[in-house]
């Protein structure tokens, strides 16, 4: 009896426990759930940060900033400090939240002595855009570890204007949707291969597929989806079929290059990130020869030229060009380039992959793809490549010091001149001239100001006064006008005289058009930006308005008599320029 009093007691006890630990557990569970759904949200989004930027500037930078108090109070962490509704009730009515008593906003008014100006009139989408802006870059500052002061938020205060020249365009084509989802099209390259008949035109979608332009049409020329067993071109926006080009013999050799993505690890990279660094994926640089170079369709070999590893699945190879106008003969005839972005390393922590010629990351890297006598034994290094014969460098390099170096293009009127643009941070947009062993200074500079992957990664700083081993941009424009440079070329054509002499390109995501005139262009010195206005079936308008605000995605391309085709990426639409007015003389 006394055994089973003892039992039912036990019983009762181990109960009472299961009862107190999942009543605990949930209460641990609702107050994680509540706590959770107190976490304050904010839009980070690349259009909204800039917009909010613009805000900032406008309304906040004469009294704040992100690393010292001034005349209000420094604003780091802030998002962190206190609730986005605090900030909120502030922003609109700073007055009110003193005068009733709120802690902070008391002791803010006792420690600068003023009122904050009310400001009622920033509402809505952007009230939200400025919010997501501070969240951003108060965040940032956190992670300052050198605690560097001085950071600029605004490195060009002086608008870019707008220029009396209006580009006229014309629908060529949509190229079809490669996806049943957005984005439909990830049309990335538009090029032209020039044929003793006259040209052939082709255009290459990240998703795989190479067409040709055929009238209104394209015809799928090469599908690297079918072709290449381990294709992938997610995750990111930039990964898949990046890039591609014909050899100046194609017509009687039949090769052509590409680039694309494949898994991380797939195979042994020519240059391996080390075993303790994760690889996201790969880039693989491939040749391909066909049957019969003059056929519609490919047919024929392909064999792997160059493996790389990335940290992410952003900034990886871009652009990959041959020098058109170099004639057999000439050093640079035959040479293939490609700019290869820095893989975000610069950010993930090892800044050390992109800081050095002797790292094949961040750079742009000229070989010879019929060679041999590279590491891998698959293609050439050229004999006057600047860093031959050194051990502590890569013979590959031209040049480095990049960020995300997107386009290269030669100015026809002058082949000693290259164009290189190179995609920024959060500060500035680059168009360099490439040079032979030039740093570029990324991640120590970015445009023409001094950077810090250990300070405010968000922000620029002033230059040292003894700089002076870096090339610097001979033009730059900062995020107030744009996110992320899309490079264009000089105008070299025949039909539209008002825009020679000009380097045409523009903003990737807000889709904006510039130009600078080539004669400001000159070395050490950053030329003048100009705005071009856009004309579609008789009517002024821009893309930003065709693309209702969104991502535009803006690309450029060109045939091979010089003419300029402008593209956009995610709804597959390609335009040809026609024309151009003087908005000044034609009104």
């Amino acid at each position: 009896m006394l055994y089973l009093h003892k039992k039912l007691l036990r019983g009762l006890f181990q109960l009472l426990l299961v009862i107190c630990f999942t009543s605990c557990n949930s209460t641990d569970k609702k107050n994680r759930e509540q706590n959770e759904a107190k976490v304050d949200t904010y839009d980070t989004a690349e259009l909204t940060i800039q917009r909010g930027m613009v805000l900032f500037n406008q309304h906040c930078a004469s009294c704040h900033n992100f690393s010292e108090n001034v005349i209000g109070p420094n604003l780091a962490g802030v998002t962190s400090e206190v609730s986005k509704e605090w900030l909120i009730d502030f922003i609109k009515n700073p007055k009110k939240s003193i005068e009733s008593g709120d802690k902070r906003a008391v002791e803010l008014y006792a420690k600068y002595k003023s009122y904050m100006p009310s400001f009622e009139v920033i509402r809505g989408k952007d009230l939200e855009d400025l919010l997501g802006f501070i969240h951003k870059f108060s965040e940032a500052e956190k992670r300052n570890v050198n605690n560097r002061p001085g950071g600029i938020l605004n490195p060009i205060p002086e608008k870019i204007p707008d220029s009396d020249l209006t580009l006229i365009i014309e629908e060529l084509l949509t190229v079809p949707s490669s996806s049943e989802t957005a984005p439909k099209a990830r049309i990335n390259k538009l090029s032209a291969l020039k044929t003793k008949e006259g040209e052939r035109l082709f255009i290459a979608d990240l998703r795989g597929k190479l067409y040709e332009v055929v009238g209104s049409e394209v015809n799928t020329f090469l599908d690297l989806k079918v072709e290449i067993e381990n294709f992938i071109d997610n995750p990111g926006w930039g990964t898949g079929l990046g890039s591609f080009d014909f050899h100046p013999e194609f017509h009687s050799n039949g090769l052509l290059y590409t680039t694309h993505t494949e898994p991380s690890r797939i195979a042994t990279a020519d240059f391996e990130l080390h075993d303790t660094i994760s690889s996201k994926l790969q880039w693989v640089l491939t040749e391909w020869k066909m049957d019969e170079p003059s056929a519609l369709y490919f047919s024929g070999k392909k064999r792997e030229v160059l493996r790389v590893d990335m940290v992410t699945a952003a900034h990886g190879f871009q652009e990959l060009t041959f020098n058109p106008l170099a004639k057999k003969g000439e050093p640079d005839y035959g040479l293939l380039y490609l700019g290869i972005g820095d893989g975000v390393a610069a950010l993930r922590g090892y800044p050390f992959l992109c800081d050095n010629p002797g790292s094949i990351w961040g750079s742009v890297i000229r070989i010879d793809p019929t060679g041999k006598d590279s590491r891998n034994g698959k293609y050439g290094i050229p004999k006057d490549n600047p860093f031959v014969s050194d051990p502590d460098k890569l013979e590959e390099i031209w040049s480095y010091g990049f960020r995300n170096p997107h386009r290269i293009s030669w100015d026809e009127a002058d082949s000693g001149t290259i164009f290189v643009t190179n995609i920024g941070q959060h500060s500035l947009e680059e168009v360099n001239l490439l040079k032979k062993g030039a740093n570029y200074g990324w991640p120590n500079r970015e445009g023409t100001f001094l950077y810090d992957v250990n300070a405010n990664t968000e922000i620029v700083y002033p230059l040292p006064k003894d700089d002076g081993e870096f090339s610097y941009p001979i033009i730059q424009y900062d995020h107030d006008e744009g996110n992320a440079i899309s490079g264009g070329f000089t105008y070299n054509g025949s039909e539209i005289p008002l825009l020679k002499g000009k380097y045409i390109f523009g903003d990737i995501p807000r889709g904006t058009l510039f130009f600078s005139e080539l004669s400001d262009i000159s070395e050490g010195e950053q030329a003048e930006i100009y705005k071009l206005g856009l004309e579609l079936n008789g009517r002024v308008t821009s893309f930003s308005e065709m693309e209702k605000g969104q991502r535009v995605d803006l690309r450029f391309g060109r045939n091979s008599s010089g003419e300029l085709f402008i593209f956009t990426k995610s709804n597959g639409k390609v335009y040809e320029v026609v024309g151009c007015k003087n908005m000044s003389v034609s009104l």
